[in-house]
């Protein structure tokens, strides 16, 4: 409508056209202006469904797509759909994001409330929608199909375990000893081997002697353990008989497990040690330990290699660039020099208020355990805060997650604190330095998690494996709360990328691999369960858990896909594809949804030419011999030069002739489909779209509806309803 209008009429229109809104408001008699006068003919339109002939058209519906929460309320929008309409489908409430979290827990709370007031209102519900690539709950997904840890290297046979309480001052707090029952001979030399390991790695001496002969060899090399199986050789010359061995590792603290040990003389194979494999099963009384020492050895079964764990970068910062870090708060100054980051603060006050950050444009992960390691110093000593935050304001800038305070001495030191994420959206991480006064100098800042090493990638057949469980899972909860009462549904939405060619001459599946800068917000189900299995077990599953959870009557499921009245190629590898799924003899999908996301254009040989590609993609879809719904009806408008109008902006001229294409489109659609063919059409947006383009409203600030956003009839109502008519 015309918005220039003296703003006085403003409550006058509302009042004058009482009749075009389905509620109760008293008649008022004013003198009216020629631009109200005009719309005095909406009047006289009854509501939209009557215009539809059931005689001839029997299974038609007209729908309204509403937000669910609305509808529930029994507010307006429940009156007008249930005045107009004879179905009614859910924006969002009835997709996977919408359902299911971050663990894969399902809630179908809001669809069960929405079922329920359908069926109070004796509205049908066409539900929207089963599988799709976008709104889906990516962080579980890929979850399912993340690299597999590997099992630990399971250990053969026996070992020797020791464990020591804690780490000590000398080497000889903790000793065990070896007495072995033939010398080692001066002069002579040997080679002592075996495997080691131990929970944190550790060298620690070997010694030989002979007991209180006061001859410890304390030059022998040492022995390193690290935290994985290896195997350690050394050699070494006695200068003296020796008929001991002791393992000396007094400032260790942990477990250190020995194995196939062995001493020989250099050039022999007789080992000196008895049982050094430890297979026997117990110790040969050759071990010992001093009796005043608490820690315990004994034989176990061998374990085997803990997972190793390697960084992964997050983001880090040498300063080479000459950039420092962004920050804010009163008496600072950031700045780089040589290469050094260099923050200088004064008037110490709390921390919070002066604060240095990192930002990420990808979310740490919630539960994921982050480190963050850099050198430091400062003019003086003292401490700085870490954290993570949600940048949020209207949230209040939440805080995910407190690292250990850093401490600042005046020498260069490395430092590395470690936490976990504990809120979402954490995309930044918070220095807080109001606190200090002086200088604080920062450099090789790296922020980093860490992964397991002994992890493998899932093989297709894996993934498809567990993806297809996780579409069965889904499924079967929204069959479960639906209870059979929702009959069709768009069974997968979106499939066609609208590129590409298959080997046939068609278009290709949507796929992470032709999606752009899209991909990363998407998850491809059909990546993994293959272009042609995709559809194939999303029918199977809809179908058999409709009928297992009270579903009766015939159910209809539908491929929806957008675009098809702009290009017509598309329409046919839709058809295309339908047809290929539906070649095992076993799937059934019953009919196409086509969204008509439309524009009318002002610009009058274009304008034919989309009426054109309408006429012909009805001809397509028809020919097909599927149910055809149009499933997502709604319009702008495009002036000469290209430009998309604002409702705010729209002439009465303009807003007619919406109505005029409103009114061809469903007009050719009851010529062109048969009447056996034809499921019905649901106009997408009751009302014009607030908010303006680019915001997160569909469509924003353009004049969608077929009412206005005070619920006033628009002309595109009469012809919307002229065009159900056949007038």
């Amino acid at each position: 409508m015309n918005r220039k209008n003296n703003m006085v009429w403003g409550t006058l229109v509302a009042a004058l056209l009482a009749s075009c809104v389905d509620t109760e408001i008293a008649d008022v008699t004013v003198a009216k202006p020629e631009s109200i006068a005009q719309y005095e003919y909406l009047n006289d339109y009854a509501p939209l469904k009557s215009y539809i002939d059931r005689a001839a058209n029997p299974d038609f519906k007209l729908g309204l797509a509403l937000a669910a929460n609305e509808f529930i309320e029994g507010g307006l929008v429940f009156r007008l759909a249930e005045a107009n309409f004879d179905e009614v489908t859910a924006g969002n409430a009835m997709k996977y994001a919408s359902c299911v979290n971050d663990k894969g827990e399902m809630n179908f709370e809001t669809v069960d409330k929405f079922v329920t007031a359908a069926q109070a209102a004796g509205i049908t519900i066409y539900g929207h929608t089963l599988a799709w690539h976008a709104q889906q709950n990516n962080k579980y997904l890929n979850s399912l199909i993340k690299d597999k840890e590997l099992p630990p290297a399971v250990g053969e046979g026996n070992c020797l375990h020791i464990n020591t309480p804690e780490a000590k001052a000398n080497p000889w707090d903790w000793q065990n000893i070896y007495d072995l029952e033939s010398s080692l001979l001066q002069g002579k030399t040997y080679v002592f081997s075996m495997k080691t390991k131990a929970s944190s790695a550790v060298t620690f001496p070997l010694w030989i002697e002979t007991p209180n002969a006061g001859n410890t060899h304390y030059g022998i090399p040492q022995i390193s353990a690290g935290t994985t199986w290896s195997t350690i050789s050394i050699e070494f010359t006695p200068n003296s008989d020796c008929s001991r061995l002791l393992f000396s590792f007094g400032q260790f603290g942990g477990d250190l497990w020995f194995d196939d040990m062995v001493l020989v003389e250099k050039g022999s194979e007789q080992n000196m040690i008895k049982n050094g494999t430890f297979e026997e099963g117990s110790l040969p009384s050759n071990w010992s330990k001093p009796s005043w020492h608490a820690h315990s050895y004994s034989i176990i079964p061998t374990p085997g290699d803990a997972a190793v764990m390697i960084p992964v970068s997050v983001a880090s910062y040498d300063f080479q660039n000459g950039t420092p870090l962004p920050g804010w708060g009163d008496g600072m100054t950031l700045k780089v020099e040589d290469g050094v980051f260099v923050i200088e603060t004064s008037n110490p006050t709390d921390s919070w208020k002066k604060q240095i950050c990192h930002e990420t444009k990808v979310p740490f992960e919630n539960g994921q355990t982050y480190s963050v390691s850099l050198k430091i110093k400062g003019t003086v000593a003292g401490n700085i805060g870490l954290a993570f935050q949600n940048p949020d304001p209207d949230k209040g800038y939440p805080n995910c997650g407190n690292f250990p305070d850093i401490p600042i001495t005046t020498e260069w030191k490395e430092i590395t604190v470690k936490t976990i994420c504990n809120g979402e959206e954490a995309l930044r991480l918070i220095w807080s330095v109001g606190a200090y006064g002086g200088t604080i100098f920062m450099d090789d800042i790296n922020i980093f998690y860490e992964k397991s090493a002994s992890s493998i990638p899932l093989t297709p057949e894996e993934k498809k494996e567990a993806l297809t469980l996780a579409m069965n899972n889904w499924i079967e909860g929204m069959m479960k709360a639906t209870g059979g009462y929702v009959t069709t549904w768009d069974v997968v939405n979106e499939a066609i990328s609208g590129g590409g060619n298959d080997g046939e001459g068609f278009y290709v599946l949507e796929s992470a691999s032709n999606a752009g800068a899209n991909a990363a917000n998407n998850f491809y189900w059909q990546d993994y369960l293959g272009s042609e299995d995709y559809a194939r077990i999303v029918v199977a599953a809809a179908r058999k858990y409709y009928a297992e959870n009270g579903g009766v009557k015939p159910l209809k499921l539908f491929i929806n896909d957008y675009n098809l009245e702009y290009d017509n190629h598309k329409a046919k590898s839709l058809v295309h594809w339908i047809e290929k799924w539906e070649s095992d003899g076993v799937t059934k999908i019953d009919g196409i949804g086509t969204q008509m996301h439309v524009t009318y254009r002002a610009n009058a040989a274009d304008q034919q030419k989309q009426e054109e590609r309408v006429v012909n993609m009805f001809e397509i879809l028809a020919k097909s011999g599927k149910l055809v719904k149009v499933s997502e009806l709604d319009m702008g408008y495009m002036d000469e030069s290209g430009t998309m109008v604002l409702t705010k902006d729209m002439t009465e001229e303009q807003h007619k002739a919406m109505a005029e294409y409103y009114k061809f489109i469903v007009k050719k659609y009851f010529e062109i489909i048969p009447v056996a063919q034809q499921y019905g059409i649901t106009q997408w947006c009751a009302t014009d779209a607030p908010g303006a383009p680019g915001d997160s409203n569909w469509r924003g600030g353009e004049p969608v509806g077929l009412w206005d956003s005070n619920y006033n009839r628009k002309h595109t109502y009469a012809g919307f309803a002229d065009g159900l008519a056949g007038k």
